[in-house]
């Protein structure tokens, strides 16, 4: 049982760093805070929490050789994801400057995505990130034992896809506090522009990577 703790405590700590560490995942909450609202950032917050169990699940069924050795299965995952990042970057990228909102934070504004596209923009993000996809390959071939009961390794997931919804639930929430947004309102387009540029950044970063 000692062991067991001491595994997950490694497993929670890994995940931790990595989670908090900017990303495109951070870039993309980040955008849909300042740019649709709380409700929309959520959401996605959501979608991107979600998306570890569908890393944690190939995982456990002994799938992630598929990304990890296969050229097809890695190649697949990452010209997906760079197309993705691709395409939000770009849209960023169009940003238009727009008159001030004076709504609540959390209802965003009138051209805010609904709850599911918001909820997949989050789960694609990260889903189709190849180094998302390594990350958890390499944290359960190399911290996580094979006697570890499958059971306890869903935990595991669990425990990091709970983690994971909550911090950036927590960035949306900052970031999307009146405050925060009536210093952000009037330079509202550049930012998004910026973070266009950012994104591109990491669909190319993702295009380049390899195992």
């Amino acid at each position: 049982m000692d062991d067991y703790r001491v595994e997950f405590l490694k497993v929670a700590l890994a995940h931790l760093l990595a989670v908090a560490s900017p990303g495109p995942d951070f870039a993309v909450v980040l955008r849909q805070s300042l740019r649709f609202g709380r409700r929309t950032a959520i959401w996605t917050s959501l979608g991107v929490g979600m998306a570890i169990f569908w890393h944690v699940s190939y995982v456990c069924l002994g799938l992630g050789w598929l990304v990890h050795s296969g050229n097809f299965g890695f190649s697949g995952v990452k010209w997906a994801g760079a197309a993705c990042l691709a395409w939000m970057g770009w849209q960023s990228l169009r940003a238009l400057p727009t008159a001030p909102r004076l709504g609540e934070p959390e209802a965003g504004g009138v051209d805010a995505p609904r709850a599911r596209r918001a909820f997949a923009v989050g789960f694609f993000t990260n889903a189709l990130n190849p180094k998302a996809a390594l990350f958890f390959v390499s944290l359960f071939a190399l911290v996580v034992s094979p006697l570890t009961p499958g059971g306890l390794q869903l935990a595991y997931g669990v425990w990091m896809a709970v983690v994971t919804m909550a911090w950036f639930c927590l960035v949306a929430v900052v970031f999307t506090r009146r405050d925060v947004q009536a210093r952000f309102r009037r330079y509202s387009h550049w930012i998004d522009r910026s973070l266009g540029v950012v994104l591109l950044g990491f669909a190319v970063s993702l295009a380049l990577a390899t195992r």
